[in-house]
């Protein structure tokens, strides 16, 4: 089943490739492999939200950082895909890095970017399984409370 069919079947649309808050290019083909910039949780131009991860009344829940990281790998999806010309050409993932922004007690690093993880998954199958970091950090780019950059492969 191709990439676009796949994703049609789980009602997800890729979202516009988000431009650069800096100097970089959102994704950068090598060879067979597609590198991700690190991507935040955008939706429409604007961050999903802001802050640090926490199990605290202020913070960001840790489902919801779990649901901006899905949100992050999509966008990630998206950059690949233009890098490439059709997102039919992605043919897998090979690495996934996460950082989240969080408070020094939280040590809920990996069941956060399982949304990126999960959804990799759902989409590419056994080609979405993937070796994988997921670090905790004390601020990211715009005050975001996930990033999570991707190595694709395509043909």
């Amino acid at each position: 089943m191709s990439i676009s069919s796949r994703l049609a079947e789980l009602g997800i649309q890729l979202p516009t490739v988000v431009p650069p808050v800096a100097a970089y290019i959102p994704a950068k083909v090598h060879g067979d492999l597609v590198f991700t910039a690190g991507q935040l949780p955008m939706v429409d131009g604007a961050l999903a939200a802001t802050g640090k991860v926490g199990d605290e009344v202020a913070l960001v829940a840790p489902a919801d950082a779990q649901a901006l990281a899905r949100q992050c790998a999509l966008n990630a999806i998206a950059a690949a895909a233009a890098a490439v010309g059709d997102v039919d050409r992605l043919t897998g993932v090979l690495k996934v890095v996460g950082f989240v922004a969080s408070v020094p007690e939280f040590t809920g690093q990996p069941g956060v970017i399982n949304g990126a993880s999960n959804v990799l998954g759902e989409i590419f199958g056994d080609a979405g399984i993937h070796a994988r970091s997921a670090v905790g950090v004390p601020v990211l780019p715009l005050d975001s409370p996930v990033e999570v950059e991707v190595i694709f492969t395509h043909a």
